[in-house]
């Protein structure tokens, strides 16, 4: 989540024959995550609608309508609205032109700020021309092609003050805010957790994370436990009656991982919380 939290630090605006960067996403604008429905999509979701730059709108990406719907049930847009913000879920997929299409939702000024959260060429480039006069683009996602690029409008860098940066990680200070907006329940970090295991399943999930579908995977030091899926549990409840209740809790809460469940597993293996 600190990451997700530098990101949005990271962005910068200027004014008009202004030398002064001021830093942050525009309080106001239009935010548009791109690839923004995977783990560190839903993170950077939730953290865009308790900050204090508050955006006016987001629009959030992806092309697969399976996980646009379950970003929509663990975020929905009526939740944004009763925060204030306008949010918005569309698979481009379905799209004819997707770049008229999605300035068309911010009658067609652009993005004051876009988020590229898949390190692929074309979404890339999708990024850059939807950016409004003053627009940055934050290429988030990380590439391993170190010849990685990308074509820009330079055109627009020039004279309508288009700029395109990267961040990763997050400092000391977006930990602590990210720790602090968790603990008054004004993010929601579990949004982007779908395993979770002991100390003793640490060395081979790490080992073999590429091929681990799904999200964060939280690892508890307390105890052992093997690295098991939160959609598992109720296959493994079948047989063991402490899964089938692990289950039912995370299902009150929207199949996510919460301080209730993590309780139940603290009480189970007697572990002793840190």
């Amino acid at each position: 989540m600190s990451c997700c939290i530098g990101g949005y630090h990271s962005n910068y605006h200027t004014e008009h024959l202004s030398y002064e960067h001021k830093m942050g996403t525009l309080a106001g604008g239009d935010i548009l995550i791109l690839g923004g429905c995977g783990p560190m999509g839903l993170g950077a979701i939730s953290y865009g609608l308790a900050f204090e730059n508050k955006p006016k709108r987001i629009v959030v990406t992806d092309i697969n309508d399976a996980k646009i719907a379950r970003a929509k049930e663990v975020i929905s847009e009526e939740e944004a609205r009763e925060k204030g913000v306008e949010l918005h879920y569309v698979n481009t997929a379905d799209m004819e032109d997707p770049v008229a299409e999605l300035r068309a939702i911010t009658e067609g000024v652009g993005y004051s700020d876009v988020f590229v959260y898949a390190p692929v060429k074309s979404i890339a480039e999708m990024g850059d021309k939807l950016l409004a006069v003053d627009g940055c683009l934050n290429f988030f996602a990380g590439p391993t092609d170190t010849q990685f690029s990308a074509n820009m409008n330079l055109y627009n860098c020039h004279y309508a003050r288009t700029k395109i940066m990267g961040s990763t990680g997050g400092n000391t200070d977006d930990m602590k805010e990210a720790i602090a907006k968790s603990a008054a329940g004004e993010i929601n970090s579990a949004v982007m957790v779908t395993h979770v295991g002991g100390i003793d399943s640490i060395v081979d999930t790490t080992n073999n994370l590429p091929n681990i579908p799904g999200g964060k995977k939280l690892a508890y030091i307390q105890f052992n436990m093997p690295m098991t899926a939160i959609e598992d549990f109720g296959k493994l409840g079948e047989k063991d009656p402490f899964f089938k209740e692990l289950d039912e809790c995370c299902r009150r809460n929207k199949g996510l991982w919460s301080k209730e469940a993590e309780d139940m597993l603290f009480e189970h293996f007697g572990g002793e919380h840190v």
